[in-house]
């Protein structure tokens, strides 16, 4: 890699746009020249119609170090670290209004793990390896818990963040870390299959599918289910549902199906 060459590759097929980490040098840490371009990546992603689905993956044996602590450390006089934009970064990939599927072949850590639950999917090879490793270096996971703590259950929380210990990917998968873990050579195919699956869902329905996720329910079920039943004759009469229930009828795919 020279200077200059970009850190996130980004490469578009049948309606997936691959996001690749590509700064092996150092571990494809979250330096402040990463994080920018994928943040302006998954933008660009997010505005395309072409694209149904984003994949993050990487380059390297190692998925996400955590914070550039070499360009954290060169920081320290201005005051202003690179860790305080990553919570712009995790808010893009939450807030993507495609699927994003996480596709980790190898370690994370850190701010990496935080990455990692910012995806709606996450695949993981067995033998790769996580671990909250802040209160080792003295500080605390506290941006990446706007998405990591939506994830694990409150004792998995304490005993991971506090120890700094590491975990495999059995254990990821077991405290809801990541979807599911695979053998390295299984990796890909998985994520494919994934992705062949997201890809034959709406585009407006997926986004309305990924919103109601995350919804805050109304304080009692009358209430919820009319606001929920209202959103629900919504989708049957929009486009998208008219053409859904139209192909189902005729026995073909939707329009939105990308061709093979």
């Amino acid at each position: 890699m020279t200077s200059g060459d970009p850190l996130v590759r980004v490469e578009t097929d049948r309606g997936v746009a691959t996001l690749t980490l590509d700064s092996p040098h150092n571990r494809n840490a979250l330096s402040t020249t990463l994080m920018t371009e994928l943040t302006a990546a998954l933008a660009t992603a997010a505005a395309d119609p072409a694209v149904r689905v984003v994949v993050l993956s990487h380059t390297g044996p190692v998925f996400c170090s955590g914070a550039d602590l070499k360009e954290t450390a060169a920081a320290y006089a201005s005051g202003k670290v690179p860790v305080g934009m990553l919570g712009d970064v995790l808010a893009a990939v939450a807030e993507c209004p495609k699927p994003v599927v996480a596709r980790i072949g190898g370690p994370a850590r850190a701010g990496g793990l935080g990455l990692i639950a910012a995806a709606d999917i996450a695949i993981c090879a067995n033998e790769a390896t996580f671990a909250f490793t802040e209160v080792r270096l003295g500080v605390i996971p506290a941006v990446i818990s706007a998405t990591v703590l939506r994830r694990l259950s409150p004792r998995a929380a304490q005993a991971l963040y506090l120890t700094g210990e590491l975990f495999d990917g059995a254990r990821a998968v077991e405290v809801g870390l990541v979807t599911a873990a695979v053998g390295v050579e299984e990796l890909d195919a998985t994520v494919r299959s994934y992705c062949a699956a997201l890809v034959r869902g709406a585009p407006g329905a997926l986004a309305g599918t990924k919103e109601l996720l995350v919804r805050t329910p109304l304080p009692s079920v009358r209430e919820d289910a009319a606001e929920l039943g209202a959103h629900s004759v919504g989708y049957f009469l929009s486009q998208e549902g008219r053409e859904g229930v139209a192909a189902f009828r005729e026995k073909r795919d939707p329009a939105w199906v990308p061709a093979p």
